[in-house]
């Protein structure tokens, strides 16, 4: 496993306040905090970039096998996953890269593995769902009635028209696994500090310098995770807007009536419509008696 290179220590070992040299100034162990902060955003990105593909791909397949075949293998695997879908995210984290860490270590993969656990059971559902209701439809029976394999039926057939919302909650799911990261290198089940540079490890470690009159070293990773997510959390909301039908957001156009309409057209094509209740159409009275 490639190990990313740590940050280079100052020239000198004590803590100094921001400055022309240290932008964000150095830490009690000699650091940069600037360096930290930089390689700390690529260590997040890969490590969330890696969760994400990994849970994609294991919740994809498994919620489409599972929607697909039915029976008795549908019933384990949504035990299973309703199972881990129960446990609190952080906990769940905390005890896979427990148990990752005596056989791969504490690098990018362990925390990235460990946070593929969390979200696994969110594509599954969403998948499994489309593909219970997809594949009752006439194209999947015409398939069948060609003699497809079932295999042929759901990856050629049923895969691109149950995946279309995977892409919005994938970003949705970035932030938060920007935070559960942050959270295991704060415990210190995350990424060993051997490894990469992380914010969470630096936030933990900052706690001590804070009452010491330190604040530097634990504001600017704080500031890193929090513009990190909230731009992760617009870029998810703007991609569901775009995507999602339901709420996207569609101009009203102005209609503009030729010159030669005669005025009682005109007036009526400019009445508002009502809209009809459940009982049946409105009358012009508003549904009032008399």
């Amino acid at each position: 496993m490639r190990r990313w290179p740590a940050p280079t220590a100052c020239a000198s070992p004590t803590t100094s306040p921001r400055g022309a040299e240290h932008w964000f100034g150095t830490s009690t162990q000699g650091f940069d905090v600037f360096s930290r902060v930089v390689w700390g955003a690529r260590t997040a990105v890969l490590v969330v970039v890696l969760a994400l593909v990994f849970a994609v791909a294991v919740g994809v397949l498994l919620g489409l096998v599972a929607g697909y075949v039915g029976r008795w293998v549908d019933r384990v695997l949504v035990m299973v996953m309703d199972a881990l879908f129960a446990l609190p995210a952080l906990l769940l984290a905390i005890v896979i890269a427990f148990l990752l860490t005596e056989h791969i270590g504490g690098g990018t993969a362990t925390a990235a593995l460990a946070i593929t656990a969390v979200y696994v059971p969110q594509y599954f559902r969403v998948v499994r769902a489309a593909t219970v209701s997809a594949k009752e439809q006439t194209y999947v029976e015409a398939a069948r009635a060609m003699g497809a394999r079932p295999v042929t039926i759901m990856f050629r057939y049923l895969l691109a028209n149950v995946v279309q919302s995977v892409p919005v909650i994938a970003t949705l799911n970035a932030a938060d696994a920007i935070l559960t990261l942050a959270g295991l290198g704060f415990l210190g089940y995350g990424i060993q500090p051997t490894e990469a540079a992380e914010w969470g490890y630096d936030l933990q470690r900052a706690v001590a310098d804070t009452g010491t009159g330190i604040w530097w070293t634990g504001l600017f990773p704080g500031l890193a995770i929090v513009v990190l997510v909230m731009g992760m959390t617009l870029m998810g909301e703007g991609l569901n807007e775009a995507l999602n039908p339901a709420v996207r957001v569609r101009r009203l156009l102005q209609v503009r009536m030729p010159q030669d309409v005669p005025p009682s057209l005109r007036s009526a094509v400019s009445r508002p419509v009502r809209r009809r209740s459940a009982r049946g159409p409105a009358d012009p009275d508003g549904g009032r008696d008399g």
